[in-house]
């Protein structure tokens, strides 16, 4: 895949998530709990994919399911606390404090996951840029609350 290719699926992704925080948000208004919220998310979620995966006739075997090691199965609960943290927050902070934090951890988190091959990765040393990339968007998360 070209590299502009994969630049415009997880730009599209960004989208997604910032519209996704104040629309899951409203869900938790209407329903009365920001965790309910998340797992009607989530079940929807579940729902669209499920179909897909149906609909193209990939879905794994038992064997490929058995074989899978035991920290491959946690992304769907680390998707869970941001779906939550992002019901929950989105209100108070608003949309751009909530995707600025959202981004400082997760780039924070992936100077350490590059750096040590996580998960297998391809090790990547943390330079001053990168830290400074980091520095930056710690800047726009306190610029965005002045």
């Amino acid at each position: 895949m070209a590299p502009w290719m994969a630049l415009a699926a997880i730009a599209l992704g960004g989208v997604a998530i910032a519209v996704q925080a104040p629309i899951n948000s409203r869900l938790a208004g209407h329903v009365g709990d920001p965790v309910a919220a998340a797992a009607i998310s989530f079940l929807v979620g579940f729902l669209v994919l499920g179909s897909i995966v149906v609909a193209r006739g990939t879905m794994p075997g038992l064997d490929a399911m058995a074989n899978t090691p035991w920290w491959a199965w946690t992304g769907g609960a680390l998707g869970a606390i941001y779906v939550w943290a992002a019901v929950w927050s989105v209100s108070t902070l608003g949309v751009v404090t909530m995707v600025a934090a959202l981004i400082f951890g997760q780039l924070t988190a992936a100077l350490i996951l590059d750096t040590v091959g996580a998960f297998g990765l391809q090790v990547r040393e943390i330079s001053w840029t990168r830290i400074l990339a980091v520095a930056f968007v710690a800047v726009g998360l306190i610029l965005s609350r002045l």
